[in-house]
């Protein structure tokens, strides 16, 4: 069953069950994801319906830190959103496993000691292992941490 089956099932039950917010996070969700095979015309694979679940995650978190204090009703809608956005999310990858990803990098260029000016050939090497799957400001930090 592809993300757009799933999504719009739990839509048309959302819309039985009178939750007029999570019908419209799961609505928003739909449309990203239909607009996306649209645009490639094809069906999306497993790693396409994942990114673009990212993406919607990612400016629902950007809206949600502009967003001002006052402006309450908008941060509601924003935090159901990404509560309703996350279900569908892929499993992150823990900082343990990304640190043995880096490890395994690490081991295949051969450096065992990298320095800041290893890390562009290092993030190069890892980022398609992890892409999807890790936050790419957790995998930067833990490569940092691997510096001397």
């Amino acid at each position: 069953m592809s993300k757009i089956d799933e999504v719009r099932s739990a839509m048309m039950a959302a819309m039985k069950a009178g939750d007029k917010e999570r019908k419209a996070a799961l609505s928003f969700l739909l449309s990203s994801l239909k607009n996306k095979a649209i645009d490639k015309r094809a069906d999306l694979t497993e790693e396409e319906e994942s990114q673009v679940i990212l993406k919607e995650i990612k400016q629902t978190k950007e809206t949600l830190e502009m967003t001002p204090e006052d402006r309450t009703d908008i941060i509601e809608e924003c935090q159901k959103r990404l509560a309703v956005l996350e279900e569908y999310a892929p499993q992150m990858m823990g900082e343990e496993e990304i640190r043995e990803i880096v490890k395994g990098v690490l081991a295949d260029l051969g450096i065992e000691a990298p320095t800041a000016k290893d890390k562009g050939r290092i993030m190069k090497e890892l980022m398609p292992k992890v892409k999807g799957k890790a936050d790419g400001k957790l995998v930067s930090t833990i490569v940092a941490s691997f510096m001397e």
